[in-house]
């Protein structure tokens, strides 16, 4: 079982911080990392003062529901991919009361990948009400589930920190 080290709590615990001072919600929609970002976040004691939800949408059908990712998303690029992950993120912005929300899909492994989507890969989105977007790729390659699941809840809080930082307050979110 993988659970979150001590790099990730001081990363969700900066995070936590950041957002509490800036009064801003979080959501998550996790895929490859099955809600340990989720659990990650909520290690830190007064995190319910940021943290509105987390969404484990591991099937295509999940991203579909919970999320409203579109199914012609899913066949044309499929579920690893750049446009899901961002439909994701823009998804749990929707469905949530969250200020910012970052979305992770992936390959975990051991098995799955494929020459075109190898395992290790995984696209991260990050998304604010104000439109602010964020894409990352992360090509963490055949390192162990685990491992790809650590770095990427690390490379996810990272993407979130970020967007915080750039004042992306409620005030602002409501202005356009």
């Amino acid at each position: 079982m993988v659970t979150p080290n001590k790099k990730m709590t001081e990363a969700a615990r900066a995070l936590i911080t950041l957002c509490k001072a800036r009064k801003l919600k979080l959501a998550m929609a996790e895929s490859c990392t099955g809600g340990l970002l989720a659990a990650t976040l909520t290690e830190i004691p007064g995190c319910s003062a940021v943290v509105d939800r987390g969404f484990v949408t591991y099937t295509n059908e999940s991203k579909q529901q919970m999320l409203g990712v579109p199914a012609r998303t899913l066949e044309k690029y499929g579920a690893v991919s750049r446009e899901t992950a961002e439909a994701m993120a823009k998804g749990a912005l929707a469905h949530s009361a969250a200020d910012i929300t970052v979305a992770v899909t992936g390959i975990a492994g051991p098995g799955g990948g494929s020459k075109q989507k190898p395992v290790g890969l995984v696209h991260f989105s990050a998304a604010a009400r104000n439109g602010t977007r964020l894409h990352h790729v992360g090509r963490f390659g055949d390192i162990g589930r685990g491992k790809v699941r650590q770095k990427s809840v690390m490379q996810a809080l990272a993407m979130l920190h970020d967007i915080a930082a750039k004042k992306v307050t409620r005030a602002i979110a409501k202005k356009k």
